[in-house]
């Protein structure tokens, strides 16, 4: 092929092709053929399986030993902790993965900020919250773990206690007011929680801070009591509780994967 005038062009150079490290991949297929022998399997079947001279299968079945991806018992290799220390981190990633995919599914449909939360420890935690420039999470200007009787996720996650965790909590972190609409002592907020009815939303009015409202929806899988939530500003307080329902009814679609990655 000619350039305009009459020149050739030039061939293009191939592309390189990438680097690799050849013990790395070997070490790979032994470490994926280990964990497909649940019961384990010495070196001259794994040899075979990944195609490896027997010399070349000892010497990285050895170092994988040594790394701690790989044990040996009565000369049949297992999976070692470092690897199922991947394997759980990997399932760790995929769990959180999914709940902040579904949370900014609902964040999108709904046109809200969306944040879930849990009680651990005693602690209230606030673990995934997806907003957008147009639709911005509430600022946390006083710690959410402290203030839990002033917000709709604290409310709701306390109300999934019983009793004497309930008490246990207002005891480490006694209710302060906030906003002139914050529930005023620790025995009106106790008689506020017993009250609320069970896998129904909790909201709450400006009682955090002024110019927003939020509701909560419980989440109770097995003993961990979770919630997802919401916010608006408060000129938008008609839309509350329909978002609220719409929320819960999306929660419902969807409350075999939460359980999932929520209880593991």
């Amino acid at each position: 092929m000619e350039r305009p005038g009459g020149r050739p062009s030039q061939p293009q150079p191939a592309p390189a092709p990438p680097t690799l490290i050849g013990s790395v991949q070997r070490a790979m297929r032994l470490l994926e053929t280990v964990a497909g022998h649940q019961h384990g399997a010495p070196a001259k079947q794994l040899a075979r399986e990944t195609g490896l001279a027997l010399p070349t299968a000892y010497h990285l079945l050895r170092t994988l030993v040594h790394e701690g991806y790989l044990q040996r018992d009565r000369g049949l290799f297992f999976l070692g902790d470092a690897a199922e220390r991947l394997v759980s981190s990997g399932a760790a990633q995929k769990r959180r993965s999914t709940i902040v995919d579904t949370l900014a599914q609902w964040r999108d449909l709904i046109g809200v900020p969306i944040y879930y939360a849990r009680y651990r420890d005693g602690e209230i935690e606030i673990l995934c919250v997806s907003e957008t420039p147009s639709n911005p999470a509430v600022h946390e200007w006083a710690d959410f773990r402290e203030t839990g009787h002033a917000h709709a996720i604290g409310q709701c996650l306390l109300s999934q206690l019983d009793e004497a965790a309930r008490r246990d909590h207002v005891d480490r972190y006694p209710v302060q007011s906030l906003t002139p609409y914050t529930v005023r002592d620790d025995h009106t907020l106790l008689r506020r929680l017993e009250r609320i009815e069970r896998m129904q939303p909790v909201t709450e009015r400006q009682e955090y801070v002024l110019g927003t409202i939020c509701a909560a929806v419980p989440l109770t899988v097995g003993d961990a009591a979770a919630t997802i939530a919401l916010s608006l500003p408060v000129h938008q307080s008609e839309r509350l509780l329909p978002a609220a329902r719409q929320l819960q009814r999306e929660m419902g679609r969807r409350v075999g994967s939460l359980a999932l990655a929520i209880s593991i």
